[in-house]
C-alpha cells in the first residue's frame, strides 16, 4: 500500500480509502446490508494497509456506522482513522448539532472521532449552518476532544467552495467529487489547486463515478483504451488518473464485493504521482471526449435556461439523464433522479408547464420541454 501526507497533519494516509456506503446487500433495500461479508471486506482492506474509513449518518439507512464499529473490534480500531459526517440538510436548528454527533459516536462505539465533516455543503446549506454558529460549535468540540479534526464534503460550484475554505482557518480536509470526467465539474481542478495551496488534505469521492467508469465501455471508448501503451482495467485507469496528481491525499472507493476490494488494494500498491506518461494522459482525455460524444442531449450546463419559472432543475435533470445513457447505467440514473437529497420532487421534469421561456434562452436550441418529458419518463421508473 502506498501512503501520502494528509494535508498539514504529521500523518500519512493510505492512497485508497474505504467508502463505507456501497456495501453488499441482501436485497434492494439500502438498509438490508450483508453485515458479515461487509466486515470481512473492511478487515481485508485494513490488512492490506488501508487506514482511512469514510462514513456518514445516512449511509445504508444508518447501518454504515454500526457496521464499522463491529469491523473495528479485536484490535482493528488502532489501525485506522474514521471520518463521518453531520447530515447538515437534516439539521433543524443549532441545538441539534450535539444530538447528531453524540448519536454517531454511540453508533461507532467511540468517545472521539478522528475526522468530522459537514456533509454535502452547497450554496444553500452552507449559509444556513454557518449562520447557526457551526464553526464556533466545531471549535468547542475540538477543544473538548469530541473529534480531532474538522472538514467538509462538497457539491456545488467553485466559488462556493472557495468561500467555504476562506471562512474558517481550522479546516483539516475537504472531500470533493473528482475523476477524469469531472475535472471541470463543481470544485474541479481549480478547487484541488486552491485547497492544496491552503494546506487542506484533499479526499476524492467518486473517483470511478459511482462505478460508472467501470461498466462495459461502448465500442468507441474501448477502441481508444486498446491503443494505450500499457493495458489497464477501467478501474485502474480511473484510480491512476486521480493518484497521478500529487495534491490528492486519498481516493475513496465505495466497494460492494470482495473482488473489488482485492482489485483496488492491489492497484493501490502501484499508485505514484506522475506515474502516467503524457501519451497515457492523452488517451484518458480522448476517452473522456468519446464518452461526452454519446450524450443524447447537447446541454453544456450553461444554465441560460434558468431559473425556470416553475422551479424545474433543467440542467441537473439533463446531466443525470445524459450520464445514465453515456455510461449505460440507467439504474444509477434512476437512483440519482429519485433521491430527494439530490433532486426534489417539485424540481423534476414532470413539473414543466411548457411555457417556452427556456426555449428562447437556450443557445443550443434544445427542445427542452420534450427532453424533460422523455427524461422523466425513463428516470422515474422503478430502480
Amino acid at each position: 500500500m502506498k501512503y501520502r501526507k494528509f494535508g498539514k497533519l504529521d500523518w500519512e494516509v493510505s492512497v485508497l480509502g474505504f467508502g463505507v456506503m456501497r456495501l453488499p446487500q441482501n436485497s434492494e433495500d439500502m438498509g438490508d446490508v450483508d453485515e458479515e461479508e461487509s466486515i470481512r471486506m473492511i478487515r481485508y482492506a485494513i490488512d492490506q494497509g488501508v487506514n482511512y474509513l469514510d462514513s456518514g449518518y445516512l449511509y445504508h439507512m444508518g447501518k454504515s456506522e454500526p457496521i464499522i464499529a463491529r469491523a473495528l473490534e479485536n484490535g482493528y480500531r488502532e489501525k485506522v482513522r474514521i471520518a463521518t459526517k453531520l447530515p447538515v440538510r437534516m439539521v433543524e436548528s443549532a441545538d441539534k448539532f450535539d444530538d447528531y454527533l453524540n448519536e454517531q459516536m454511540d453508533r461507532l462505539k467511540t468517545k472521539n472521532l478522528d475526522f468530522y465533516l459537514l456533509h454535502g455543503l452547497n450554496g444553500e446549506s452552507w449559509p444556513t449552518v454557518r449562520d447557526w454558529g457551526i464553526l464556533d460549535w466545531a471549535n468547542e468540540k475540538l477543544a473538548e476532544g469530541k473529534f480531532s479534526h474538522f472538514g467538509f464534503s462538497f457539491h456545488d460550484e467553485y466559488d462556493v467552495f472557495k468561500d467555504i475554505i476562506d471562512s474558517y482557518d481550522n479546516w483539516t480536509l475537504c472531500q470533493i467529487q473528482y475523476n477524469y470526467m469531472d475535472k471541470d465539474y463543481q470544485a474541479g481542478r481549480r478547487g484541488v489547486e486552491y485547497a492544496a495551496e491552503k494546506g487542506l488534505a484533499i479526499v476524492v469521492m467518486e473517483p470511478l463515478r459511482g462505478g460508472s467508469l467501470t461498466q462495459e465501455a461502448p465500442e468507441s471508448v474501448t477502441k481508444i483504451w486498446n491503443e494505450a501503451p500499457v493495458k489497464r482495467t477501467p478501474a485502474e485507469w480511473g484510480l491512476m488518473w486521480v493518484w497521478n496528481q500529487p495534491e490528492i491525499s486519498v481516493a475513496l472507493s465505495g466497494m460492494s464485493t470482495m473482488e473489488q476490494v482485492v482489485e483496488n488494494t492491489e492497484i493501490a500498491n502501484r499508485a505514484e504521482p506522475g506515474l502516467l506518461i503524457p501519451e497515457e494522459i492523452d488517451i484518458i482525455d480522448r476517452v473522456s471526449e468519446a464518452y461526452r460524444s454519446l450524450r443524447p442531449i447537447p446541454c453544456t450546463g450553461c444554465a441560460y435556461c434558468m431559473p425556470c419559472p416553475n422551479g424545474v432543475e433543467i440542467p441537473h435533470i439533463f446531466q443525470i439523464y445524459n450520464d445514465a445513457i453515456m455510461y449505460n447505467n440507467e439504474r444509477m440514473g434512476r437512483f440519482r433522479y429519485q433521491m430527494t437529497d439530490i433532486l426534489k420532487e417539485e424540481q423534476r421534469g414532470d413539473k414543466c408547464i411548457e411555457c417556452g421561456q427556456c426555449l428562447e434562452a437556450c443557445p443550443q436550441s434544445i427542445e427542452i420541454p420534450e427532453w424533460l418529458k422523455k427524461a422523466h419518463e425513463e428516470l422515474i421508473q422503478p430502480q
